[in-house]
């Protein structure tokens, strides 16, 4: 019985492993050292304070965990998480201990491996914009712009993640008219 229970912990901090490792805000702090020279020791350590967060409070609701992670990231990467990112991480997370206390090990390899499945590797790279006014503003007030690009295979897409592509080849292609003068592209409704 220890031995299953043990296996099935493993498996769970394999899934948290796997949910933070594809997690785009994630990735983009430690690539960029967004928690300093130590950002991948970071990393790794919020993966145990993860698990061990689970592992004491046995019956969470997802505003809980949504809420430590963002404290979490808050305070050791400086980065305050708007993407949309946190309640779905939060959600696998809080998915996967259920499947752990029911001791559900196929789904937790199942989950795990869709998760690591969908991972795509983002990188962020800082925009260069002009300044409207020459007034002298505090480095420590300034906000850094960040573009975003998400890829999968090789394949750049703008975004967290590529979504799969429509069947339809129609749907594929941008009408000259849908681009915009500053570069941004319409996109219209399916009718």
């Amino acid at each position: 019985m220890a031995g299953a229970a043990e296996d099935a912990r493993s498996l769970f901090r394999a899934g948290v492993r796997a949910a933070l490792e594809a997690w785009p805000a994630l990735q983009i702090a430690v690539e960029n050292g967004f928690g300093g020279v130590h950002s991948q020791e970071k990393a790794e350590w919020l993966r145990g304070t993860v698990e061990d967060y689970f592992m004491r409070n046995a019956d969470l609701e997802l505003q809980e965990v949504e809420d430590f992670l963002g404290e979490l990231m808050t305070n050791e990467f400086d980065t305050v998480v708007e993407d949309g990112s946190l309640p779905q991480v939060s959600q696998q997370l809080r998915t996967m201990f259920h499947d752990f206390q029911r001791g559900d090990g196929a789904a937790l390899r199942e989950m795990t491996s869709r998760i690591t499945q969908r991972k795509c590797k983002v990188t962020a790279t800082a925009l260069k914009a002009a300044r409207e006014t020459d007034e002298d503003e505090d480095d420590a007030d300034s906000v850094e712009e960040m573009e975003v690009t998400a890829t999968n295979d090789g394949a750049a897409t703008d975004g967290v993640c590529p979504q799969p592509e429509p069947s339809n080849p129609e749907a594929q292609t941008i009408k000259e008219e849908d681009i915009v003068e500053d570069g941004w592209t319409i996109v219209r409704r399916k009718k």
